[in-house]
């Protein structure tokens, strides 16, 4: 089985990973967790590529990297834990290219849906759970517990963190079209709900439509 999380940064994702691979761990189901961009030693470095660069990428150049890292995290990782029948639990994946490339960077949608099919080997997430959270609330989240001021322009911000407000904004709203079209897959979630009530809302979910 395939679980992946979507959503922009501050919408707590990590957090709701953590508290899913606890229970199902209880559960004595094995699951493996990962990330993208990331999972794997080459992805990695692709990784720090996308996000910690200080210089400007093409929104070409941008789709090429993310697609190569999960090309091989697909194929490395993904695949062979799915047939061995474990639960692979993933932070983003291509539903992320078409939020923030497509609809954040305005990437001609036929063209990312030829090379998503590409990286993924066609894959697609049995569940995909979305934090649904507004761009502004997200930003006061990362620096709830410091004293720099509200900017989509800081310094502490990744590359793409770093994009602004509109572009989030865009990004939001392409997820909840995508959600739209594909309602039997999405399950979209108040990311403001408190951490108990969202992991409550995941198990009961998944509870439902993969009962055990």
């Amino acid at each position: 089985m395939l679980i992946t999380f979507e959503g922009i940064d501050g919408a707590g994702k990590s957090t709701q990973i953590k508290k899913l691979v606890s229970y199902l761990s209880s559960q004595k189901r094995e699951v493996v967790t990962l990330r993208e961009p990331g999972g794997t030693e080459v992805a990695e470095k692709i990784r720090a590529i996308l996000l910690e660069s200080k210089g400007e990428i093409s929104p070409i150049g941008e789709l090429l990297l993310f697609s190569a890292s999960r090309a091989e995290l697909v194929q490395e990782v993904i695949m062979p834990a799915i047939a061995a029948g474990k639960i692979v639990i993933l932070d983003r994946f291509f539903d992320s290219t078409t939020a923030y490339q497509g609809y954040g960077r305005g990437l001609d949608f036929t063209l990312l849906q030829s090379i998503i099919s590409i990286s993924t080997c066609g894959i697609v997430p049995d569940i995909t759970f979305y934090l649904d959270i507004e761009p502004e609330e997200a930003m006061r989240r990362k620096f709830s517990k410091t004293s720099i001021p509200l900017s989509f322009e800081h310094d502490e911000l990744d590359r793409m963190e770093r994009s602004g407000a509109k572009f989030y904004r865009n990004v939001r709203e392409g997820y909840l079209k995508m959600i739209l079209s594909n309602k039997e897959r999405f399950v979209s979630i108040n990311a403001l709900l408190p951490e108990a009530t969202i992991h409550s809302k995941i198990i009961e979910t998944l509870n439902e439509r993969f009962p055990s």
